[in-house]
C-alpha cells in the first residue's frame, strides 16, 4: 500500500482494511517503524524517547489477538477500560459492539489516531484518557472489566500496571491481558496476587493473518 503524508504533521501514514475478531475495520496507521514527529517535545517530556515515539502507531500481533478476544466478551452493562491502547483495536471492536469502553494511552498522539479511526469505521466517539499509570485520575474511575495487550515491555512496569489496575477495579472485576511473552508475566502475577486478584493464564491458540501461530499467552485475573 503507497504512503500517505499526513497533513498535519511530520510523518507518513497508511490506511488498510484489517479484519479484528471477525469485522472489517479501516485503520489508519503509521507507515513504519521509523516515523517520528515531536516538534514541541510533548513526547520527550512524557518520557517516549525517539525510538519507541512510532510504536503506539503500529499494528502489532497482540492487539489483533485481544480484539478478536474482546469480540466475544459479555459487555452488557458492564464498563471496560483499554489500557496502552496505543491504535486501540480492541476498543474499536468494542464501540463496534455499543459497549461503554474507555481508551488510555501514554502517548500524546494515541487521541488523534484514535478519533481517526471511529470516523473512517463510521462509530460514535469514546471517552479517551491520556497519561502514564504512575498519575492519580480519580476522574477516571472504576471498571467492570479492564483489557490490554502487550504491556508488559519493561522490568519496571508489573508494579506499575498492577498498581493502576487495581485504582480502577470495581470491587468485583476482570481483567485480560494478552502477552507476547516479554519475560515481565511473572512479577506482574505476584504484583497481582498481593492485591487479592485469581489468576489463570493460557497459551493462545490463535494464528496471526499471515498464518504463522501467535506465541504468547491470556492472561486472566478476576476478583471479587
Amino acid at each position: 500500500m503507497p504512503a500517505l503524508s499526513d497533513a498535519r504533521a511530520d510523518y507518513q501514514i497508511k490506511i488498510e482494511t484489517l479484519c479484528l475478531g471477525g469485522l472489517d475495520f479501516d485503520i489508519r496507521s503509521l507507515l513504519d517503524r521509523q516515523q517520528y514527529s515531536d516538534p514541541d517535545g510533548v513526547a520527550e517530556r512524557a518520557g517516549i524517547s525517539s525510538a519507541s515515539w512510532p510504536l503506539f502507531g503500529l499494528v502489532w500481533p497482540s492487539a489483533r489477538i485481544l480484539a478478536g478476544i474482546v469480540q466475544a466478551l459479555p459487555l452488557v452493562g458492564r464498563r471496560v477500560l483499554e489500557i496502552g491502547c496505543g491504535l486501540g483495536l480492541a476498543s474499536l471492536v468494542m464501540q463496534r459492539r455499543g459497549a461503554d469502553v474507555t481508551a488510555s494511552d501514554l502517548h500524546p498522539m494515541a487521541a488523534a489516531f484514535m478519533a481517526e479511526n471511529l470516523r473512517l469505521n463510521r462509530l460514535e466517539p469514546l471517552d479517551f484518557r491520556t497519561g502514564s499509570w504512575s498519575d492519580a485520575d480519580p476522574g477516571l474511575g472504576r471498571f467492570d472489566l479492564i483489557v490490554g495487550s502487550d504491556v508488559l515491555y519493561e522490568r519496571d512496569l508489573p508494579g506499575l500496571l498492577a498498581g493502576y489496575i487495581d485504582r480502577h477495579s470495581c470491587p468485583s472485576v476482570e481483567v485480560i491481558i494478552v502477552d507476547p511473552d516479554r519475560g515481565n508475566r511473572a512479577a506482574f502475577n505476584r504484583q497481582m496476587a498481593g492485591l487479592g486478584y485469581l489468576h489463570r493464564e493460557t497459551r493462545a491458540t490463535a494464528h496471526q493473518e499471515s498464518g504463522e501461530a501467535y506465541k504468547g499467552r491470556i492472561l486472566n485475573y478476576r476478583r471479587g
